[in-house]
């Protein structure tokens, strides 16, 4: 029996993404930035922070309007290229 093929994601869409990294002042703003770049419209204010228990991470909820899937692969790489990006959902 073959396994039914994913469902195909139908550009553009508000994309939900929850993004875990570093606890840091800064981490927020550098997030916010780097999605801004590939979503001009994206509010910043709509991010939600939540740290972990322990107070060491923080994952941040967000939802951003994708184009396309190179778009969501370009950010996706420039957001892990920081460093600071341990996991994007």
């Amino acid at each position: 029996m073959t396994q039914p093929e994913a469902p195909k994601i139908e550009f553009p869409l508000d994309y939900p993404i929850k993004v875990i990294g570093d606890n840091s002042d800064d981490f927020q703003a550098m997030v916010a930035r780097i999605v801004t770049q590939f979503d001009p419209k994206f509010d910043a204010s709509s991010i939600t922070r939540n740290p972990s228990r322990n107070g060491t991470f923080v994952s941040l909820r967000l939802s951003l309007w994708a184009t396309g899937e190179e778009q969501l692969q370009s950010m996706y790489k420039a957001l892990k290229d920081t460093g600071h990006v341990k996991m994007v959902l």
